[in-house]
C-alpha cells in the first residue's frame, strides 16, 4: 500500500550506476540525467570509465561507473551516493565505498553466481557480509526478468542481455518518481534507426518500473526537490558537446566559417564527432592523419579567413607546440582545445587532471605568449569556447582552451541560449580603404596592438607572413636584433591588453570579514564552491573565487589577492597555478591543496585540508 512506502525527501540525491564496461551504464545514467533535467532538477554527472580497452567480463578492472547528482543547488556529482546500482559482484566490490550509510544497493542477483563471485575475487558465497555492508540491499533478478519481458520479441539472447541496463533504469525511474514516458522519448531518439531495439527497450523499461511498484513496501523511495528554472528550452549537455556548440555560435557571431582540423584522442574526440555532424551549419571538420597535421591544417584555414580550431589532449598539445609557435609569430587567430587527462605521455587516458597548465603557458620555444582560458563546468564550456574564439579573432592570437576530462565528459542541465544573448565578434578584417597596395602585414591598431587580418584574394592586400621574424614596419624578413626585441615586446603587450576586454575576477563571499580566500581554476569549480559553502556553514570565514581567464589574468587579480591574509590554491596537479600566481604576486602568502590521482576532488577532502591549514 502507498502509505507503507518509506519516502525520503531530499534537496538533492546521488545515484551511481555501475557494471561491466559493456553493460550500458553510461547510457542508463545519461537518460536518467536527461529526464531529471527536464523536470527542473539541476544535474551534475561523473562518467568514470575504466582505462582498459575491454577487460575480462566480470573482472574488477573492467568496471564502468556513472554517478549523477540531481536536485537543487547542485554543483558536483557528489562525494558519495544515496543509491548504488551494481550489475555484478565486481561492480559492487569496486563501488560500495561510494555508498552513504543507510543508502540503497540494487543488484542484479542473477549475476551473483559462484563463477561471478570468483571473477570478482570474493572468498565466500556471501559478498554482502564479506564487504561488511550495512545498507538496504535490494536483490533484483534483472537478467531473468529482462528475458521474461522479451520472451516474445524474437531477439537473440545477446541482444536481450544488452537490455538489462534499461530494466535497471526503469527501476530507478520508479525509485525517484521519474516519468517513464520522458525516458521512452529519449530511447526512441537513440534507436530511431532500430525500431525493433526501441520496442524491446520500451517493454523492458516498463517492466523495471512495474517491478518497483511491486516491491514498494520494502525499499525507500525518494522525492527530489526541484527549482523553478528560468523559462526556456533546457537540455542535458556534456562539456565536449557544449564546446562544439560554443564554437558554432562564435562562427555565427563573427561571420567567419568554422574549420576544425584534428586527430582523434581521448577524451577530446567527441568535439570532432559533434562538429563533423554540422555540415548543415557550414562547419568544415577534417580528421587529419596526426596531431601536427591537425594544427597545421587549422593554421592554413586561419590564414584563409576561417575561425580555425584544433582539439586534442595532453600528448597532442605537446606535438602541436611548434605549429602553435608559428601561429604566434604569424599573429593568426587559432583556438587550441586541450581536454586535459592524466599524464605524462599516455598516462591515464580516461582520467582527469589539471597538469597541462605550464605547457599551455610556456610550452613553446622562444618568447611565445598567447591567451589561456579555462571553462569551469560542462555548460561553461559553451561560453568559454565562444570566448576563446572571440579573443583569438579580435586579438589575432592563438588561444588555448584548457578543459579537462571531468567537465568534458560530465554533463549539466543547460538552457539553450537565444541568439541575442551573445555579442557580435568584431573581427579586425583589413578595411577596404587600406587595401591600396601600401598596407603592410604587421600594421597595427595602436591601442590594442592587434594587426589587421587580410584574407587572401583581397585586391591590394597581397602579403607574406611566416615563421621567420619580420620587420615591424615593412613586414620583410628581418634579423635585426633591435627589431626582434621590439616584435617580441609587441606580441607580449598585445596579449597583456586582452585584460581590458575580459570581466573582473568575482569573489563569492560567505562572510564579510574573511581573511582566507580559497581559489581554483577550471573544472574544479563545483567541488571548491561547495567546500567553501560547507566551511561557511560550519563557521569558518572563507571566501571563494574561481579563475576562467589564466593569461592574461583579470585586471583586478592583484587587488583581490592583497585583501586576504591567506590564499589557498586547490588544483589537480602539484601546484602549477599556485606557482604561476606566486611568481606574479610574490608578496601574497599562498597555501596549496593538491591531488594527482586521476579523480576529481571530493568536497569532504577539500574541507578537511582547508581546516588543517586554518588550524596551523
Amino acid at each position: 500500500m502507498l502509505e507503507e512506502t518509506k519516502v525520503k525527501t531530499l534537496d538533492k540525491v546521488v545515484v551511481r550506476f555501475s557494471g561491466d564496461s559493456g553493460d550500458g551504464m553510461q547510457l542508463a545514467g545519461n537518460i536518467f540525467t536527461n529526464v531529471s533535467a527536464g523536470l527542473g532538477n539541476q544535474v551534475s554527472t561523473f562518467p568514470d570509465y575504466p582505462a582498459e580497452i575491454r577487460a575480462p567480463q566480470g573482472s574488477l578492472s573492467g568496471v564502468s561507473g556513472f554517478q549523477v547528482s540531481v536536485g537543487t543547488n547542485v554543483h558536483t556529482p557528489g562525494d558519495s551516493c544515496d543509491v548504488l546500482i551494481a550489475m555484478n559482484p565486481a561492480a559492487l566490490k569496486q563501488n560500495v565505498k561510494f555508498l552513504k550509510p543507510g543508502g540503497v544497493i540494487i543488484v542484479d542477483i542473477d549475476s551473483f553466481k559462484e563463477a561471478d563471485l570468483k571473477k570478482a575475487l570474493f572468498t565466500t558465497d556471501d559478498p554482502f557480509t564479506e564487504l561488511g555492508i550495512k545498507a538496504q540491499v535490494v536483490k533484483v533478478p534483472v537478467t531473468s526478468m529482462t528475458k521474461a519481458a522479451l520472451a516474445e520479441s524474437g531477439l537473440d539472447n545477446k541482444s536481450v542481455l544488452k537490455c538489462r541496463n534499461i530494466f535497471a533504469l526503469g527501476l530507478v525511474c520508479w525509485l525517484f518518481d521519474r516519468p517513464v514516458e520522458n525516458a521512452l522519448h529519449l530511447l526512441k531518439a537513440k534507436f530511431a534507426r532500430k525500431p525493433a531495439i526501441y520496442e524491446a527497450n520500451a517493454l523492458v523499461i516498463r517492466a523495471g518500473y512495474d517491478y518497483g511498484h511491486n516491491i514498494h513496501a520494502s525499499v525507500s523511495t525518494y522525492r527530489v526537490e526541484t527549482e523553478d528554472p528560468r523559462p526556456g528550452v533546457y537540455t542535458d549537455i556534456n562539456g565536449n558537446t557544449a564546446t562544439a556548440w560554443g564554437l558554432i555560435m562564435a562562427s555565427e557571431k563573427s561571420g567567419r566559417p568554422l574549420f576544425l582540423g584534428s586527430y582523434p584522442i581521448t577524451p577530446a574526440t567527441d568535439i570532432l564527432h559533434e562538429l563533423a555532424k554540422r555540415k548543415d551549419l557550414g562547419v568544415k571538420a577534417v580528421q587529419m592523419e596526426d596531431e601536427i597535421a591537425g594544427v597545421c591544417s587549422a593554421i592554413g584555414a586561419s590564414f584563409s579567413g576561417h575561425l580555425a580550431v584544433t582539439s586534442t589532449s595532453g600528448p597532442g598539445l605537446a606535438l602541436k607546440s611548434e605549429g602553435i609557435g608559428l601561429a604566434v609569430i604569424a599573429e593568426l587567430p587559432l583556438v587550441v582545445i586541450d581536454v586535459q587527462r592524466g599524464g605524462p605521455s599516455t598516462g591515464l587516458p580516461t582520467k582527469t587532471e589539471q597538469t597541462d597548465l605550464m605547457q599551455a603557458l610556456y610550452g613553446r620555444n622562444g618568447e611565445s605568449p598567447l591567451a589561456v582560458v579555462a571553462p569551469i563546468s560542462p555548460t561553461d564550456c559553451f561560453d568559454m569556447a565562444f570566448e576563446a574564439a572571440r579573443i583569438a579573432m579580435e586579438h589575432m592570437t592563438p588561444v588555448i582552451l584548457l578543459s579537462d576530462a571531468f567537465i568534458g565528459n560530465g554533463s549539466s542541465a543547460w538552457r539553450i541560449p537565444e541568439a541575442g544573448d551573445y555579442p557580435d565578434i568584431k573581427v579586425p578584417l583589413l578595411p577596404a580603404e587600406k587595401a591600396d597596395g601600401t598596407w603592410r602585414p604587421y600594421e597595427r591598431n595602436e591601442v590594442s596592438k592587434v594587426r589587421y587580418w587580410a584574407v587572401p584574394g583581397t585586391e591590394g592586400a597581397t602579403h607574406r607572413i611566416g615563421g621567420l621574424e619580420k620587420d615591424f614596419n615593412t613586414g620583410a624578413i628581418s634579423t635585426d636584433p633591435v627589431n626582434h626585441e621590439k616584435m617580441v615586446q609587441t606580441r607580449r603587450e598585445k596579449i597583456a591588453r586582452i585584460a581590458d576586454s575580459i570581466p573582473p575576477l568575482e569573489v563569492i563571499g560567505g562572510c564579510g570579514d574573511a581573511e582566507t580566500l580559497l581559489i581554483g581554476w577550471g573544472g574544479t569549480y563545483g567541488h571548491l564552491r561547495t567546500a567553501a559553502h560547507e566551511l561557511n556553514r560550519e563557521g569558518a570565514a572563507v571566501d571563494f573565487a574561481q579563475f576562467r581567464y589564466i593569461n592574461p589574468l583579470p585586471a583586478n587579480t592583484g587587488d583581490i589577492l592583497a585583501r586576504y591574509k591567506r590564499v589557498i590554491v586547490a588544483e589537480l596537479n602539484t601546484g602549477q597555478f599556485a606557482d604561476y600566481l606566486q611568481s606574479r604576486f610574490p608578496n601574497v602568502k599562498i597555501e596549496r591543496i593538491n591531488k594527482i590521482q586521476g579523480q576529481p576532488f571530493l568536497v569532504g577532502e577539500v574541507v578537511d585540508k582547508v581546516k588543517e591549514i586554518l588550524n596551523k
